[in-house]
């Protein structure tokens, strides 16, 4: 059928240049711009509107507006709630501290492999879930380091893409344009029959992620982008454990002087019965009954609550008697654990009594985990401390008996530093969730858009999330953005301007050899797959390709592959592909972020395939 592009593709173009522009400056907010955007369409195809056969306006407002319902939009926001719910409740903390044990003595290399384990899980997976799944992962780690979160999170979105592009199942993009082929009368496209190009522009691009990218990206500062941040993690706490029946370090012995149990922690005394035992402890064993005072960071201090080690065990059953319980406890009937800091005020109550003589725990319904003192070295049991003006208490409690703390005129509560505790039973809660849904898509029992929203509302609906922290999760700006651009997306469809660029393209080259025009395609190609999506982008340009193989006596599959790892090029703009989209938030990215660093990679595999393929399909 003759392609007739109306003249109001020109006015889409120019909108689309205006959007470019005003993401990429951000003078205004994301949010209003992806509005007025999407404003102009509605208002401009009411007034000179795109007419089909039938004499209907083919942009009218439900097509502009039905981004919005996109499947693949929903599918991003619903995967959001469920990867906030693995975050929240702290499920991949467990696999973080793993790996970052393996590579404790080289922090750069543990970060390194574990890009290239997202790379190779994304080869067999839908990168989509597995960058959901990496994101607190990768947040953990770069705390862990010494990093920060967008030096990792840009990174992220890019080799699960490039780990998708090697395999027929590892992206949706590959799966469309075998979907196309299959239409087409041409054999099916087998999982792994185009992995060697694959790997080889994987490779390429994998190096240039983790090695430049990281210096490329801007370090923001913020409350939600170091998922962990403890501003004063180099502080020590003064903290005391004391060993029960069934504690877990009830038996274990010193080595060389330490308890390798006790990672980060230095033990300062064990008070045994009436005597107290002064390091070095050589060839010691932790009985029943022993106290052991401990100085430890409050980065520590949480992990270790967060781990369910129960090295705090006997010490909160005892003063959470009441009903409140952490990791391998009974249950707690409402409301999150809070961990944060108060000062002891100048002129307080408790000034030269201990935390026992005042009754702390009855009084405010916390627990003082820890006492940080500047003045001196702490070598005793922590009931006998003596507060003084200034020590800093670290506590644990409900979130409203934590606020209560703000009216609290013998302490001041140190708002920035509330942390909530994750419970690790709605952890599992979430990991089950979580895995259902990857194996429903998997086997193809549902599509991703419908396994998303069901494993988002389960997610509500067994506890691992409240509606307000859903709904805190749901980020605004990919909604609005998204929404806007898929409606840039059909009116470039319906005016002909998608088919324009693809076609002008290769007739520019028409008289230049296969290598000239396959290079030319492919740039095509990349280019519109981060102006249009990548899906948009693999099911447009596919019949094109099959058409210009044909008219040059060449495989057409040449030209399919070009397709899927171009439309797989989706690193310039942060809705080119759904793990842009999704570490954008984490990230503190904006427009201008991937430009910046997307562009170069995207030339850089566009140069690699254009010297590669030539030689390795022999053309």
């Amino acid at each position: 059928m003759e392609i007739v592009y109306a003249w109001q593709m020109w006015v889409t173009y120019g909108v689309i240049i205006a959007a470019v522009i005003l993401f990429s400056i951000e003078r205004i907010p994301l949010e209003l711009s992806a509005l007025a955007i999407l404003i102009s369409l509605l208002v401009f195809f009411y007034f000179f509107p795109v007419t089909g056969a039938d004499g209907r306006n083919l942009l009218g407002s439900t097509t502009l507006l039905a981004g919005f319902a996109n499947p693949a939009l929903i599918a991003v926001l619903a995967l959001l709630v469920v990867g906030h719910g693995m975050f929240q409740t702290g499920a991949l903390d467990g696999a973080a501290r793993y790996v970052a044990d393996l590579g404790s003595k080289n922090p750069g290399t543990t970060i390194f492999f574990t890009f290239l384990l997202i790379a190779v899980i994304s080869a067999f997976l839908n990168n989509t879930p597995v960058a959901v799944m990496f994101i607190p992962v990768l947040a953990t780690l770069a705390h862990r380091f010494g990093s920060r979160t967008p030096k990792v999170m840009m990174t992220l979105s890019y080799v699960s893409i490039l780990g998708g592009m090697t395999t027929l199942i590892g992206s949706s993009t590959n799966l469309l344009v075998a979907g196309v082929v299959m239409t087409s009368h041409l054999p099916p496209i087998g999982i792994f029959d185009f992995v060697i190009p694959g790997i080889f522009l994987a490779s390429i691009g994998f190096l240039y992620s983790t090695l430049v990218v990281p210096r490329l990206v801007p370090d923001r500062g913020g409350a939600a982008l170091d998922l962990s941040a403890d501003p004063g993690s180099g502080k020590q706490y003064i903290a005391q454990l004391e060993i029960t029946a069934d504690h877990p370090l009830r038996g274990q012995s010193s080595k060389a002087g330490l308890f390798p149990q006790l990672r980060d922690m230095t033990v300062r005394m064990i008070q045994r019965g009436e005597h107290p035992i002064l390091p070095p402890f050589e060839d010691m064993t932790l009985m029943t009954g022993d106290v052991l005072i401990v100085a430890a960071t409050r980065q520590t201090l949480t992990e270790a609550l967060k781990s369910g080690a129960r090295i705090f065990e006997g010490m909160l059953e005892e003063r959470f008697a009441e009903g409140i319980e952490t990791n391998g406890g009974p249950a707690r009937p409402g409301g999150e654990l809070i961990l944060a800091e108060t000062v002891v005020a100048p002129g307080s109550r408790m000034i030269g009594q201990t935390i026992e003589q005042i009754a702390f725990r009855h009084q405010t319904g916390c627990i003082v985990l820890g006492i940080q003192r500047r003045s001196r070295m702490i070598r005793t049991l922590l009931n006998d401390i003596r507060l003084e003006a200034g020590d800093v208490l670290l506590v644990l409690g409900k979130g409203a008996r934590i606020q209560d703390l703000r009216h609290n005129r013998d302490v001041l509560l140190l708002e920035w530093s509330a942390t909530e505790l994750p419970d690790p039973k709605l952890g599992h809660r979430a990991l089950a969730i979580f895995g259902v849904m990857v194996a429903t898509v998997l086997l193809d029992i549902l599509p991703i858009e419908i396994a998303a929203v069901a494993a988002a509302g389960a997610s509500i609906a067994f506890g691992v999330l409240n509606v307000r922290q859903a709904a805190r999760a749901v980020d605004r700006r990919i909604f609005l953005m998204v929404g806007a651009m898929l409606g840039v997306a059909a009116a470039l469809d319906a005016t002909g301007g998608a088919r324009a660029i693809a076609e002008t393209t290769v007739y520019l080259f028409s008289g230049y050899s296969v290598p000239v025009i396959l290079s030319a395609f492919f740039l095509a190609a990349a280019i519109t797959t981060n102006v249009l999506t990548n899906n948009a982008t693999a099911v447009l340009f596919t019949p094109i390709a099959i058409s210009t193989a044909a008219q040059l006596g060449v495989d057409p599959f040449v030209f399919i592959y070009a397709v899927i790892f171009a439309s797989n090029c989706s690193f310039a703009t942060p809705m080119g592909y759904q793990t842009n989209l999704l570490v954008m938030g984490p990230g503190h990215y904006e427009f201008r972020d991937f430009v910046r660093t997307g562009t170069p990679l995207v030339i850089l595999l566009w140069l690699a395939y254009s010297f590669f393929a030539p030689w390795y399909y022999g053309l």
